[in-house]
C-alpha cells in the first residue's frame, strides 16, 4: 500500500514531520510528498545533516552541481531535485529563491520505446490470466500504470465504453476508451472481484480504503462493490494510514516481473517497460490517422508537445520517405523507374 499516505504524529514539531503536514496542507499528491521527502533527505545527507536552516542556497547549488556534474543525473531529474528545494525554502522555510544561479544543463529530446503490433501479440500470448487483462487493457485504452492499477469496479463502464481515470497525473480526471473485444474478460474480472470481496466480508473484512474524506462522508461505500479494486491484491495487509486490515490494489512490481518475463519469453529485444504499452497505444493511433488533439486528450496530456513526440516514432510505410537502398534489387542491381532509365541512388 505504498501508494497510500501513512498517518503522521499529531503534536511532533520534528522536521520531517512538520515538512510532511505542510506538503498535505498544500494539496500536493502523494507521489510529489513521497518525492519532495526523498530529495530533501539527499540534500540534508548532502550536507553532512546539517539543518536545512543553517544553510542556504550557495548550498543548494552546490548540491544540485553535484547532481549534474558528479552524478551525471538526467535533466529532469535535476529539475525534480530543484522543485524539491525550491519548495523546501521558498514555501516551508519562507527564504527567498529567485538568486539560484542554477540552471539544468540541456535537455536532449529521447524517443519512447515502442512496440510494433506483432510484438505486442507476441508478449501477450506469453501472458496468462490477469497480467494478461492488464496489459491488454494498458495498451488498449492508453492508461499510466499507477492509473491502471487503482481502477475501482465503477470506473468500467460498459454502457458507455468508457473507462473512468481518476485522479490521474496532476490529479486529474479524464476518460479513455473502452476496448471491445477485452469487455466479456472485464466481466469475468468483476465478477471474481465480486467473489473475493464476499469472501472478504465473510471472514469479517471487506473494507477498501477510500481516498481523501470520502470514508466520513459515505461511510459504507467502502465496503460496497463499486469501490473495489478491479485488480485486488492477492492478500490482505495493514492500511499504513489506519491500521485496518484491507485488501488493496495488486503491486506494480508484481506486474513489471510478469511484463519482463514476457518480454524476454518473446525474445523481443526491447526494454521491458510497462509504460511502453502506453507509448505503443499512442503510437499506433496515430498511424492509422487520428489526429494528435484526439490522442492528447486520450492520453491526457496537458501540453499537446508531449504528444508531439509520438510523430518521430510512427511506422511511415509507403507515406514516408522511400529510402535509397530500397530501389535497389536482389543481387545489388538498380531498380528501372522507367525503360532506359535508371532511378538515381
Amino acid at each position: 500500500m505504498d501508494d497510500v499516505r501513512h498517518s503522521l504524529p499529531r503534536h511532533s514539531d520534528k522536521f520531517m514531520p512538520t515538512l510532511r503536514r505542510h506538503i498535505r496542507e498544500s494539496g500536493l499528491a502523494y507521489r510529489t510528498e513521497q518525492t519532495y521527502v526523498l530529495w530533501i533527505k539527499r540534500f540534508i545527507h548532502f550536507h553532512k545533516l546539517r539543518h536545512p536552516r543553517e544553510i542556504g542556497i550557495a548550498e543548494v547549488e552546490a548540491f544540485l552541481n553535484h547532481l549534474s556534474v558528479d552524478c551525471h543525473c538526467s535533466v529532469n531529474t535535476q529539475k525534480i531535485a530543484l522543485n524539491a528545494l525550491v519548495y523546501l525554502y521558498k514555501r516551508f522555510l519562507g527564504v527567498d529563491t529567485s538568486n539560484i544561479g542554477f540552471t539544468p544543463a540541456r535537455q536532449y529530446r529521447r524517443l519512447p520505446v515502442v512496440y510494433s503490433r506483432t510484438e505486442i501479440q507476441a508478449i501477450v500470448s506469453n501472458l496468462k490470466g490477469v497480467h494478461r487483462l492488464l496489459v491488454e487493457l494498458m495498451y488498449g485504452s492508453g492508461l499510466r500504470c499507477a492509473e491502471l492499477l487503482s481502477l475501482r469496479v465503477k470506473d468500467i463502464d460498459f454502457g458507455s465504453n468508457n473507462v473512468f481515470v481518476r485522479g490521474g497525473k496532476g490529479n486529474k480526471d479524464r476518460t479513455t476508451i473502452l476496448p471491445l473485444a477485452l469487455i466479456p474478460a472485464l466481466q469475468a474480472q468483476i465478477r471474481q472481484v465480486e467473489l473475493l470481496h464476499a469472501q472478504d466480508i465473510e471472514n469479517g473484512y471487506g473494507d477498501v480504503y477510500m481516498p481523501d474524506a470520502l470514508e466520513r462522508k459515505y461511510p459504507s461505500a467502502a465496503r460496497s462493490t463499486a469501490w473495489q479494486y478491479l485488480f485486488p491484491a492477492s492478500r490482505l495487509g495493514p492500511c499504513p494510514r489506519s491500521g485496518v486490515i484491507r485488501r488493496h490494489h495488486l503491486h506494480h512490481s508484481a506486474l513489471g516481473k510478469q511484463i519482463r518475463r514476457a518480454v524476454h519469453a518473446a525474445g523481443v529485444n526491447k526494454p521491458a517497460r510497462a509504460h511502453a504499452f502506453r507509448h505503443s497505444f499512442a503510437t499506433h493511433l496515430l498511424e492509422v490517422g487520428y489526429d494528435l488533439r484526439t490522442i492528447q486528450e486520450l492520453l491526457g496530456h496537458a501540453d499537446i508537445s508531449t504528444t508531439e513526440i509520438y510523430t518521430h516514432v510512427v511506422n511511415r510505410g509507403g507515406k514516408g520517405v522511400l529510402s535509397p537502398v530500397d530501389r535497389l534489387l536482389p543481387g545489388g542491381s538498380v531498380q528501372e523507374s522507367a525503360p532506359g532509365n535508371r532511378s538515381a541512388v
